[in-house]
């Protein structure tokens, strides 16, 4: 399982995203240019010490990405307002890499078109969105459930 971020407009978003990925051990794709300069400063602000432990890939162009030899391994699941399945109702499997497009703007119409499949998080009536950080939990969340693919707990620490 990994998590993409297509071009991140908000650097608080993307920490988020970096905690996540180290907290559950799961892969976090950057697909660049973000809405802000990534540094390795920048990114120790927004993720604090979680950066240093998550597994960060940074890709230069969507093109990069989709070049890059583990793209082959599993399908990419494109999480969206204009989904069109529910994503507690697919099926994930261990390979997949969940991708999240711009907070500002989503993703275009040709990482859509690249996507194996288009998922939404469905919402109350009336509320537009979720938090970038917040739907990429709730995701990987289910995707992991359903893969027993979360971390072995070890009880208390």
């Amino acid at each position: 399982m990994r998590l993409a971020l297509f071009q991140p407009d908000i650097p608080q978003n993307l920490g988020a995203a970096l905690r996540l990925g180290a907290c559950l051990a799961t892969p976090i794709d950057v697909i660049e240019p973000c809405g802000f300069p990534v540094s390795t400063r920048e990114l120790r602000r927004s993720a604090m010490d979680y950066a240093e432990s998550a597994e960060i890939r940074r890709h230069a162009s969507w093109s990069a990405f989709l070049a890059h030899p583990d793209r082959a391994l599993g399908r990419l699941l494109l999480f969206t307002t204009r989904g069109a399945q529910p994503f507690h109702d697919f099926q994930f499997r261990p390979g997949d890499t969940l991708l999240f497009g711009r907070e500002s703007v989503g993703a275009p119409d040709e990482v859509h078109a690249a996507a194996a499949a288009r998922l939404v998080i469905p919402l109350a009536s009336g509320a537009r969105s979720l938090n970038l950080g917040v739907s990429a939990g709730i995701a990987l969340a289910e995707a992991l459930r359903q893969t027993n693919g979360f971390p072995i707990w070890a009880g208390s620490r």
